[in-house]
């Protein structure tokens, strides 16, 4: 965990999305019902319903506080209450004040605005309480554990996305993929989101992936398609932890995209029973140092094969052979 020179906000804070409302050309207002934001999931998708022409989107918002923060006798002043909008993928940041809804300061409420044209993919949004300590104003005295995603491509509030999957020839395909023609896929985490290219010259490859033939055919596709999964799981992590941004005294940070996301589900496999920043902090030693690397490269793979259903795939598969042959033989 991060250690700070002043002292902190014990306690939980959470954020929650109350309302949804589309503003369009015009200021035409839309109210979304319930079904375009997840309050489990925590995350918005204004696709749900089924418009692109919406100007900006209006969410209602209401944080709870523990109350030691605005009671006379704390260590803080000026305690204020903000949501942050952030996407690393426009490098666009914005925050708005909540206000107090009862005197105990455990409520609080307000309302953020996202307008269309900013944003291009993902937009994370995380509540931070800020207060005057020691005599220094605007310092972070507590902040959300799960930042909420605001969606703008899906028509679902859904935190894990499917994988897009590519086919293309790699012998006639993109100059990059020539070089590549003899392997079944490549996975490419170079843009907003990873994408699996799948050789369509690879005989018989994409027709087994895509396809529902026999049992034995099925059992193949599956191991096949956990074999993918696992280089995409193992691509992704390397991906992620290789250009982490560092504060200033060189402590990682988890970047608010995609690449977040993985190390946050892959971390307490690969250093496991450590906080995740302790973890995070670990692994980019371990990276960028004179040893330690290659001995986590196990631990990544393991995470990955988990990931990917390796076990389950690779059970199955040799169970099903087993009542084939089984059957054969009777």
């Amino acid at each position: 965990m991060r250690v700070h020179p002043y002292k902190r906000l014990p306690g939980r804070v959470s954020l929650r999305v109350d309302a949804v409302e589309l503003r369009g050309p015009g200021d035409v207002r839309e109210p979304l019902d319930t079904s375009a934001f997840s309050v489990v999931e925590q995350v918005v998708a204004p696709g749900v319903a089924g418009r692109d022409d919406w100007d900006s989107v209006r969410l209602k918002l209401s944080a709870t506080v523990p109350g030691k923060a605005t009671e006379p006798e704390s260590p803080w002043s000026d305690v204020a209450v903000v949501a942050v909008l952030s996407e690393g993928a426009t490098n666009t940041r914005i925050t708005a004040p909540l206000t107090p809804e009862a005197e105990d300061g455990r409520q609080w409420a307000g309302h953020l605005d996202l307008w269309h044209a900013d944003h291009l993919d993902r937009v994370t949004m995380s509540l931070h309480v800020v207060a005057t300590v020691d005599g220094v104003r605007g310092r972070e005295i507590a902040a959300s554990d799960k930042d909420w995603i605001i969606d703008l491509k899906a028509d679902a509030p859904l935190r894990a996305r499917e994988l897009e999957v590519v086919e293309v020839g790699f012998r006639e395909g993109p100059e990059w993929l020539r070089r590549f023609r003899e392997v079944p896929w490549i996975v490419d985490t170079s843009g907003d989101l990873p994408v699996v290219h799948m050789n369509t010259d690879f005989e018989g490859v994409a027709d087994l992936v895509g396809g529902n033939g026999t049992a034995v055919d099925n059992l193949v596709r599956d191991l096949l398609i956990a074999q993918m999964c696992t280089d995409v799981w193992t691509a992704v992590f390397h991906t992620a932890v290789g250009d982490l941004e560092l504060e200033d005294d060189g402590t990682p940070l988890f970047p608010r995209d995609w690449r977040g996301e993985v190390l946050r589900e892959m971390l307490p496999d690969v250093v496991p029973d450590r906080p995740l920043e302790e973890s995070l902090r670990e692994v980019h030693r371990r990276r960028t140092g004179t040893f330690g690397w290659i001995d986590l490269q196990p631990r990544i793979h393991y995470a990955a094969t988990r990931r990917a259903d390796v076990p389950k795939a690779l059970t199955a598969a040799i169970r099903g052979l087993d009542r084939i042959h089984r059957g054969s033989d009777a």
